[in-house]
């Protein structure tokens, strides 16, 4: 996969490229990543990309023209879509960065000031994310996050394949607790059932575990978790320990 990040500040993504999974990904050639600067396509001698808004207001806007001819520039070699990180787009979930994942290449723009022109969206930009309600000072940030949220998902990203299918949200429920030596901390001994070698008792132990943990923390989850039978039949004598 090919990810091009659209940011005024390439610098950024060098930390990333060079770190866990992104890493992994990018040697073994899973993962390419690449930066695109909105300043080089500006049309003035200072490199400007923003200007003031129409109808008055606070801060400054990602003027189209710059970040039009960008994007146009990078869609020359990556077939991917452009998703803008936005407050007002969808929240990230993880389902979604299984379906980007899935994508031959990406386009990431990450804006700047206080946003970017209204006609640029409508005409480059393919889907809108967000990473919640709550604003940062640019999109750079919440770029990096689904970059890397992405490239663990990428082939051999992770030394473990399976751990990605075993994450949080995978399967639209909270992950089970996990533990490690030592076998008891500050008085706390490692769960008994683990330590059992019965790998059946473990996979039922840790599939209640789940399903608590998702109805105390996140309750909403379950009415959207794609349940199998024995996951259904598991949570329905978590509410009632009577039911058969």
């Amino acid at each position: 996969m090919r990810v091009d990040l659209i940011t005024l500040f390439p610098d950024t993504l060098e930390a990333l490229a060079n770190y866990g999974q992104v890493r992994r990904a990018c040697e073994i050639g899973s993962l390419t990543l690449t930066t695109a600067n909105p300043r080089d396509y500006s049309e003035d001698r200072h490199r400007t990309v923003d200007a003031r808004p129409y109808g008055g207001g606070a801060g400054m806007l990602m003027r189209p023209g710059p970040l039009a001819a960008c994007i146009d520039a990078v869609k020359q070699h990556n077939p991917g879509p452009v998703i803008y990180m936005s407050a007002q787009g969808q929240p990230l979930k993880q389902a979604t960065l299984q379906r980007l994942a899935g994508e031959p290449g990406l386009i990431v723009l990450a804006g700047h000031y206080e946003g970017v022109d209204a006609r640029l969206i409508e005409s480059r930009v393919d889907e809108e994310i967000s990473l919640g309600d709550y604003i940062l000072s640019g999109g750079d940030l919440a770029a990096l996050v689904l970059v890397e949220g992405v490239a663990r998902l990428l082939p051999g990203a992770l030394g473990n394949p399976a751990s990605a299918g075993e994450d949080s949200f995978s399967d639209g429920l909270l992950e089970y607790p996990q533990y490690t030596r030592p076998r008891e901390f500050e008085n706390r001994p490692v769960p008994e059932v683990l330590l059992s070698g019965d790998h059946h008792r473990i996979r039922q132990w840790r599939m209640r575990q789940s399903l608590l943990r998702t109805r105390e923390r996140r309750p909403e989850l379950l009415r959207t978790a794609l349940l199998d039978a024995e996951q259904r039949v598991c949570l329905q004598r978590l509410s009632d320990p009577t039911a058969e």
